[in-house]
């Protein structure tokens, strides 16, 4: 084996064997699903408490009208004043609603609660209220049938996006705000291996640098093949995780997850109208994933600006690593490292929000920031000649940062006692 490959093989098994690596590996996605999951099986779970609540209706024409619900019981107390109300500790509050409620555009309501008062709770009640409001006032107007004509005039349309495939027929459905979550979710994923595990290569030349291994290793290894080496094996172990990653968060999401809901409302003729209780959204989102087919080639676009953002970036945290002695002095030039993988962050938050726009593309071109930026614009079916275009400019200004890397490494590495300036390591980018 070469020594290129030795160093790979070290610096691989070092990490992966570690029980952190196993650990972060199996948790993390098992602890991303949770969190999509759990919130809906613990509200079916745990139901909805029950609330309590004593009415002064001083228009006398809403509380009549209000319906116990499976939170709410509404109790009329109209003839009570508010300061006794107020006293009654069996009830969780008190709801007055004003006299000229139906008559004030926005006729204000309070509240009185003993406890802490849920979003949810205030929803129910302003919704219950503004529902008898509203017919309260339809039925001034005395038009016969006028409730059912506005309810018969309702529209209910819902959107459905088809792409246009290149034979001019319909393609596959999509949802925009599907593709939104997934682009953002990569982008982050991204976002965070690059920035994790270029540090990590940064931080690794350091303590051997520290501690003079790299003197004796050198002797075996050229400069550049070492610097190859850390960073392909450490690449490989990044590249290890997300793959396991990924196959955890797919066989959960298109086995497990729909082997536990309702056969009858996953099939696509399935009525949303019938999709009630804590699974509605978990089901509805079930629903709305493109095919396995189409997600693995989202993973596999993925993967390929990982490896090629990673050694980018990782480049530019070898020459920072390569250059100073202590962490201390890294931190400071790292920002040279971390303001572009943040800047490409953000634009990825732009280009999922518009990613036909201009930023969009020019920021996916851009080889700092494409990475991020084109991971994020992909669910939303961009045309190919730009991820081809992308990936090419990506490429390109990969073999250009691993250059003037492989220039300071192979003279940082054996400068000690002081941080050199800007102007010293642009003279190393010279020395041939």
């Amino acid at each position: 084996m070469s020594g290129t490959g030795i160093i790979i093989e070290r610096e691989y098994l070092e990490r992966v064997r570690k029980k952190s690596f196993i650990i972060t590996t199996l948790i993390v996605p098992l602890l991303m699903v949770a969190v999509m999951i759990l919130p809906a099986i613990l509200i079916e779970m745990g139901g909805q408490s029950k609330n309590q609540y004593l009415v002064i209706d001083k228009s006398g024409t809403v509380a009549p009208q209000l319906s116990d619900t499976e939170s709410l019981t509404f109790i009329t107390i109209n003839n009570v004043p508010l300061d006794s109300a107020l006293t009654i500790d069996t009830a969780d509050g008190v709801l007055v609603i004003p006299a000229d409620i139906v008559s004030v555009p926005q006729g204000p309501m309070k509240l009185y609660s003993r406890g802490p008062s849920s979003l949810s709770l205030e929803k129910e009640i302003t919704s219950q209220v503004n529902s008898i409001v509203e017919k309260n006032r339809l039925d001034s107007y005395d038009i016969p049938d006028l409730n059912r004509i506005l309810k018969d005039s309702r529209s209910d349309a819902q959107l459905s996006t088809v792409r246009i495939s290149d034979d001019n027929t319909d393609g596959e459905s999509t949802s925009p705000a599907l593709s939104f979550a997934l682009g953002m979710g990569m982008t982050f994923t991204l976002y965070m291996f690059i920035l994790i595990y270029g540090q990590m290569v940064m931080t690794s030349i350091i303590e051997e640098k520290g501690n003079r291994v790299l003197e004796v290793v050198v002797t075996s290894v050229k400069p550049t093949r070492l610097m190859l080496g850390k960073i392909i094996g450490i690449g490989l172990v990044a590249l290890t995780q997300i793959l396991l990653w990924a196959a955890i968060v797919s066989v959960t999401a298109f086995l497990i997850v729909p082997a536990l809901l309702p056969t009858d409302l996953l099939a696509e003729g399935a009525s949303n109208a019938a999709i009630t209780g804590g699974d509605a959204e978990l089901i509805m989102m079930v629903r709305s994933l493109p095919p396995a087919s189409t997600v693995s080639g989202y993973i596999v676009l993925m993967i390929i600006f990982l490896i090629l953002g990673f050694l980018i970036y990782s480049s530019i945290f070898t020459a920072i690593g390569s250059a100073v002695d202590n962490i201390q002095d890294a931190s400071q030039l790292s920002s040279l490292a971390v303001f572009p993988i943040v800047i490409g962050l953000i634009f990825a938050m732009v280009a999922a929000s518009d990613p036909g726009g201009s930023i969009a593309f020019w920021a996916s071109m851009f080889p700092l920031t494409s990475p991020m930026v084109m991971v994020a614009r992909i669910p939303f079916g961009i045309p190919v000649w730009e991820i081809v275009l992308s990936l090419a400019l990506l490429v390109a200004g990969l073999i250009f940062m691993a250059w003037i890397a492989g220039k300071i490494y192979r003279v940082g590495i054996f400068m000690y006692g002081k941080k050199p300036t800007l102007r010293e390591i642009m003279r190393w980018i010279s020395y041939k």
